[in-house]
């Protein structure tokens, strides 16, 4: 190991210090690059390994976003055990875990829920190192939000030696894509890391292209031994062409379903969705003469969206395939968020024994703006479209200078929190700790009012028993609040959401310490959710009043296993089997079995070739759409869209030439399996078919 040779080469120096030629050992190694990750920083902010944090966490690792061109969070979150990723729109998606939404995403730990709760655009990959996902209610963290997962995302900084990567793809549908990687250290004290990325792609679906460009810097500055500064920037701009707004439909005026081709797409030849997102981070660490360690990080965000946009609705006939009307509108979102946040953590001593303990404080602010306009003079606003299977696009551009509306909101966060890890005895440590969270919403939305506050405190608990040298058992109970904007019959605002989330399970570290296996038990239960009130069932959208009911129940277990389970095979294995209550609606459109497996074998016989395959199956899931109409043999009867269970499999095969340079060949859907994407919402699109990428690298 490098501390024995350590231990020679310390020993090996002292006994020839007197003598003036003295011996040279060199240690060579190479770092084994995977699929197990041991720690995960985005659960707390203790220094924690992943067997000694309870709760269910997965890891997505470079080796495993280089191996399978993960090149977005779509396609990296798609890995992921327990969770489901909801495509609605080609440049809309909404995340889903053990029932509920996922809306906390962070970078290095520091975030805020998304502003919608749904990702816009194309987020790359190429600036993280790796994503961590952390199931179930991360009340530690953040604490607003559902008890979903929180998604953690870590940054690429300088490595220790200078380094430079190359990487050239080509694929289906005139898929480009060049991305440079390099880190220098300028001298002793200053490193800097950079990325550049350049992606424009044709796509399966009829009109839609894009064009991908993202650059990121990273310099990091050593002021002395104990204080180190750094600053980032990063740039993500996604332009789109023929993006869908809405989806196509999905059922006939007879109820039937309908069955397009994969290629079809709802969008006008003109539309559009441009987003570019910045965000800038200044981070300050300082260890003080007790070894505790101080950290400050100020994050600023900026999105700017522009669109327009042409969406499809009403209810074709089976028969003419007639009926559906377009609806354009142009959409510009502006935001900008701001985010401070400061800890002291350190180790004490209490009975004789080490504990850990942090303390932070966190500020936030966001901002943003929307403007709609809609088009209700000319005849282009609601065109009626031709038989759909024959729609190309083709539609007058319209005027969009009426019914303008829009949002001006602001959301503050003031929050202090603390986490103490006690060593109780050797094999039991318990996890303790709170967060105090001051939120603040003022505003107007689309003519809504936005305004609303909560204070509450969310205490964690959570313990962890070692069993024996390599397994642990663990228990964690959180709460989570989310605040509402809906008002009760008498114009009050309702009081915030509230949730629970109870997991016990068993980790151990096993195959030779190269791999971490997690069973896990949960359930989770959210109260208070705003429901429409029946006595204002029948008044105007703006009108209705709300009263809080019971939300969703959502009970299950998780298997999760990554690392390298024999040698040369990568393992990442995920398997989620749960039970969703209290809406249907959910219940009947979220997967309740996902299966989960991505693995990579480097033949023995052949030095630098590996084959690979990422598998992904999911239950059976549907939809009521409502009932058939008046004048069919049927009316009256339910309409219900269904998604037959599924797999979809990707292959791999990856051959190093020699030390700098090697070639990755990507297949994707290899049995070009049609189905739809996502039934979150009541239209839908279909998943690429197959498809193939060549990579080539090159490192030095």
């Amino acid at each position: 190991t490098v501390a024995s040779f350590l231990l020679v080469a310390l020993s090996s120096q002292a006994q020839q210090s007197n003598e003036t030629e003295m011996e040279t050992i060199e240690v060579k190694g190479s770092y084994a690059k995977g699929y197990g990750a041991h720690d995960a920083s985005g659960a707390s902010r203790l220094e924690l390994s992943i067997i000694d944090i309870p709760q269910s966490v997965s890891v997505i690792t470079d080796a495993q976003i280089n191996d399978f061109q993960l090149n977005d969070i779509n396609a990296v979150l798609d890995t992921a055990t327990g969770v489901n990723v909801e495509r609605i729109e080609t440049d809309r998606t909404y995340y889903t875990a053990r029932g509920f939404d996922i809306t906390n995403f962070q970078i290095d730990g520091v975030g805020l829920p998304l502003t919608s709760g749904n990702n816009h655009a194309d987020e790359d990959t190429a600036i993280y190192d790796r994503v961590e996902v952390i199931r179930g209610a991360n009340g530690l963290m953040t604490g607003v939000g559902n008890p979903s997962a929180t998604v953690n995302f870590i940054r690429k900084r300088p490595s220790v030696d200078n380094k430079f990567d190359l990487s050239a793809t080509v694929g289906s549908w005139e898929h480009g894509r060049i991305e440079l990687d390099g880190s220098v250290n300028v001298t002793e004290q200053l490193a800097v890391r950079g990325v550049i990325v350049g992606q424009t792609s044709d796509s399966y679906l009829d009109r839609y292209e894009t064009d991908k460009n993202i650059f990121y810097i990273f310099a990091n500055y050593q002021v002395n031994e104990d204080t180190r500064i750094s600053i980032s920037h990063a740039v993500n701009d996604n332009q789109a062409k023929g993006n869908n707004w809405g989806a196509n439909p999905l059922f006939y005026t007879d109820g039937s379903a309908t069955d397009y081709d994969v290629s079809t797409n709802t969008s006008a030849d003109w539309s559009f969705w441009n987003i570019e997102k910045q965000n800038t981070v200044v981070e300050l660490t300082h260890v003080l003469s007790n070894g505790w360690e101080v950290r400050g990080t100020y994050s600023h965000k900026k999105t700017d969206e522009d669109t327009e946009l042409f969406y499809v609705y009403s209810t074709p006939d089976k028969t003419t395939e007639l009926g559906l009307i377009g609806y354009a509108s142009e959409y510009d979102h502006d935001e900008s968020n701001d985010l401070v946040d400061v800890y002291l953590t350190g180790d004490f001593v209490l009975f004789d024994r080490e504990h850990e303990f942090v303390v932070g404080l966190n500020h936030s602010s966001m901002e943003y703006n929307d403007y709609s306009a809609y088009d209700y003079t000319t005849p282009y606003g609601f065109p009626a479209l031709p038989a759909f299977p024959t729609w190309d696009g083709n539609t007058p551009k319209p005027t969009f200078a009426d019914g303008i509306t829009g949002a001006d909101v602001e959301r503050t966060q003031k929050a202090v929190y603390f986490t103490a890890r006690f060593s109780l005895s050797d094999d039991l440590h318990v996890i303790t700790g709170g967060r105090y969270n001051d939120w603040k919403v003022t505003g107007d939305s689309y003519g809504t009012p936005q305004d609303a506050s909560d204070k509450e405190l969310i205490p964690y608990l959570g313990a962890v028993y070692q069993l024996t040298e390599h397994v642990v058992t663990y228990a964690s109970y959180t709460e989570t609040f989310l605040s509402q904007t809906e008002l009760d019959i008498n114009d009050n605002v309702l009081a915030p959401i509230t949730g629970e989330s109870k997991e016990i399970g068993i980790k151990g570290q096993l195959f030779d310490d190269k791999a971490i296996v997690t069973f896990a038990v949960f359930d989770i239960s959210q109260e208070n959710l705003a429901t429409p009130d029946p006595a204002t069932a029948n008044l105007a959208p703006n009108e209705m009043r709300y009263i809080g009911a019971t939300g969703i129940e959502s009970s299950g277990y998780e298997l999760d296993i990554a690392g390298e389970v024999m040698p040369g095979l990568q393992t990442s294995l995920g398997f989620t089997k749960y039970e969703i209550k209290g809406n249907d609606v959910v219940k009947d459109y979220t997967p309740e079995s996902l299966f989960k497996l991505a693995a990579t074998y480097q033949i023995p016989q052949i030095e630098g070739l590996s084959f690979g395959a990422n598998l992904r199956w999911q239950e059976e899931i549907s939809r009521v759409q409502g009932v058939v109409g008046d004048g069919f043999a049927n009316a009256g009867s339910s309409i219900v869209t269904t998604q037959d269970a599924y797999a979809l499999v990707n292959l791999m095969a990856s051959y190093a030439l020699n030390e700098q340079m090697s070639i990755t060949f990507n297949a994707n859907n290899v049995t070009d399996e049609k189905y739809l994407n996502s039934l979150y919402w009541a239209q839908g699109f279909y998943g690429a078919p197959a498809n193939y990428a060549l990579t080539f690298n090159w490192s030095m």
